[in-house]
């Protein structure tokens, strides 16, 4: 018996029993039901105790819409969203999630779709991802190169994306190191556009699989303290990160040197420390921010070696943590300096989970943005980013 015999769906039991079977049994569609732990404070009810289930099967989800309470065409940032729809957004993924069989099956809801990645910075999990998940539901993928495009030849930005609009495609995935680009998008194309990072301004997918991952394990998140530590200054993964926890009711405290956390940030109702040591034993989360020295005109601090020593999670600073601290860090991670390799190793960390439920989240924002919906449903006028939300 060859390998390909030993994991055929027939030979694992798993397998044999398919959706499709459990529906001839009993005559009804399967429903998927995401099953969140119950959250450790205060007896609430986790958010999707309260949302309708949806079929998530390959034969009867595609005749379902998206769902009504999401009205946009675009997914640009999470500064915009009400939590209601950082919700569904969260419950969609979820359930993409446990459909696919923890991300990895193949539906076919998005079958006939184009997706195109427009990356004009470099990018592994972010990329990688965007592609797997739209093959995971179906869709073609399309990786534009802007070293070899008509770029090169004078073409314009906005002509690439429009000649890229008119060969049929239907939703464009763009990450560039200008803030605001992918709003400057949405105002030119009638596809969707989902930013993948627009400079120090947000990444919302990034922002979305942070906080479904502690969901997961929190449940609600109303009363939960999140540590953002690192250069909050560049970092556009704690500004989505920022938005969502605050409108989902979360506390929100913001760490690292003084050149790279500025007071100013009170502003906006989080609370900002210097001192690390302070702020670990108060934490249920810490998500570890990389230090973004591409993105830095001059080094904000004397070395690597004194920021590591001052703001590293190491394993002395977990024994002074709450025992179930979970440990997060968007990635790529640099050993050493943002976390100790004890640290990222731990039982607390969660930095492979949120490789996977990047998987789901951004399953759950190509289904929004390109899945069936009803012809009046309305469209949202797309402003210009303001200079003020590109500052750190």
């Amino acid at each position: 018996m060859t390998s390909r015999d030993k994991t055929s769906p027939t030979s694992d039991p798993r397998k044999r029993r398919s959706r499709g079977e459990v529906r001839k049994k009993t005559g009804q569609t399967a429903t998927l039901r995401p099953a969140f732990p119950s959250p450790q404070r205060g007896g609430q009810s986790g958010a999707l105790a309260q949302s309708p289930s949806l079929p998530m099967t390959p034969t009867s989800f595609q005749s379902e819409r998206v769902p009504a309470g999401w009205q946009h065409r675009h997914l640009l940032d999470l500064e915009r969203l009400t939590g209601d729809e950082i919700r569904l957004l969260l419950d969609t993924a979820a359930l993409f999630k446990e459909a696919t069989d923890h991300c990895r099956r193949k539906l076919t809801v998005l079958t006939g779709s184009t997706v195109v990645n427009l990356f004009f910075e470099n990018s592994t999990r972010t990329r990688t991802s965007f592609s797997l998940a739209a093959r995971r539901l179906g869709a073609d993928v399309i990786d534009f190169s802007a070293s070899t495009s008509s770029l090169s030849k004078g073409e314009s930005f906005i002509d690439t994306a429009r000649n890229l609009e008119a060969m049929g495609i239907d939703a464009v995935v763009v990450r560039h190191s200008t803030p605001g680009t992918p709003h400057l998008l949405a105002q030119h194309l009638d596809v969707g556009v989902i930013n993948a990072g627009d400079g120090p301004h947000e990444h919302p997918t990034q922002g979305l699989l942070d906080i479904f991952s502690i969901r997961e394990r929190l449940g609600d998140l109303t009363g939960v303290t999140v540590g953002l530590v690192g250069d909050i200054a560049h970092s556009r993964t704690a500004r989505s990160n920022l938005w969502g926890l605050l409108k989902l009711g979360a506390k929100v405290i913001l760490c690292g040197p003084p050149t790279l956390v500025s007071q100013r940030w009170r502003e906006l109702g989080v609370e900002v420390s210097h001192d690390l040591d302070a702020i670990v034993p108060r934490c249920d989360v810490l998500n570890l921010l990389r230090i973004q020295f591409e993105r830095q005109n001059t080094r904000p601090f004397p070395s690597v070696r004194e920021y590591a020593h001052l703001y590293a999670m190491t394993s002395d600073r977990l024994t002074r943590a709450k025992p179930d601290l979970l440990i997060l860090a968007p990635g790529p991670i640099n050993r050493g300096v943002e976390m100790t390799a004890e640290v990222a190793d731990c039982r607390q960390s969660l930095i492979l989970d949120q490789v996977t439920n990047g998987l789901a989240v951004r399953m759950g924002v190509l289904w929004l943005t390109c899945g069936p919906r009803e012809p009046a449903a309305a469209r949202v006028h797309v402003p210009p980013v303001s200079d003020a939300r590109t500052r750190g």
